[in-house]
């Protein structure tokens, strides 16, 4: 997978030269570039920014800066026939991270990791021009405007290392143990991961269950996913309501949470 991410501030992404995403850009597995807008500009000044149409505080990102820099980055035509190193016939996908985006999670994760190519362009100030991600999803590039929570950054570039991140472990080989994946939390399942021990055993008086210990798979299971069930009804009671509404929860997953005090998806 490529990975094409573009901000004035390049130095920020330093940190994808690190961990799992920095040894699979070492051994191409992800092919991960950071560019800097600024060298799209034309002034002396380089320029990426002016006064919003209309009045108002703060800066927008211009449009033509960017258009420029999307249209080598996706591809000369704009992206509509793939970026330069994507296999033929493959758009690459343009994200904009932004407040005003649809949610990210798990599953947008999940699909944006079955691309070939990735753009990620980090907006400042008051945003990017909004015709930058009108021109381009009229030429037909999958346009993605991702917003990570409910809240507002600087600027896009936190946003990038967590998108890049969260996409990035699921492309194949990145991750070390393909089981990891499954069990985590927003996972397969549905749930928030149980709670996690190793050793010492025993530490300031708290001990690591003796399940755990026991050698009996079945066992470690269900006593696994019965905490998963529980953190879950407490911390993301939404999440359990879909699993009932969607037919997940079997009998035993019912009295589990019925002796945690959750009643609303099981009557």
């Amino acid at each position: 997978m490529r990975i094409d991410v573009v901000s004035i501030f390049p130095e920020y992404l330093a940190p994808l030269d690190l961990s799992l995403i920095g040894k699979a850009r070492e051994a191409g597995l992800l092919d991960v570039r950071v560019h800097d807008l600024r060298a799209w500009t034309t002034d002396r000044h380089h320029t990426v920014d002016d006064t919003p149409a209309g009045g108002g505080a703060g800066m927008v990102m211009r449009a033509d800066v960017w258009g420029t820099a999307l249209d080598e980055v996706l591809g000369s035509d704009g992206g509509t026939g793939g970026a330069p190193d994507a296999a033929p016939g493959r758009a690459p996908v343009l994200v904009i991270p932004t407040p005003s985006g649809e949610s990210f999670t798990q599953r947008t994760a999940e699909d944006l990791a079955t691309a070939d190519h990735l753009v990620v362009a980090c907006g400042r100030y008051e945003g990017i021009d909004a015709r930058v991600a009108e021109s381009y999803r009229a030429a037909g590039v999958d346009v993605r405007e991702l917003s990570i929570g409910d809240y507002v950054l600087n600027g896009g570039e936190v946003a990038a290392l967590v998108i890049v991140e969260a996409v990035g472990r699921l492309v194949p080989g990145v991750v070390g143990n393909p089981e990891s994946l499954v069990e985590e939390s927003y996972g397969a399942a549905g749930l928030l991961e149980y709670p996690v021990y190793t050793r010492p055993v025993s530490w300031r008086d708290l001990e690591v269950p003796e399940v755990l210990f026991s050698g009996h798979h079945a066992k470690i299971a269900r006593w696994r996913r019965d905490r998963a069930l529980e953190r879950t009804a407490l911390r993301r009671p939404d999440l359990v309501r879909a699993l009932a509404e969607q037919g997940r929860l079997d009998r035993k997953d019912r009295e589990t949470l019925t002796l945690a005090g959750w009643s609303d998806p099981v009557d």
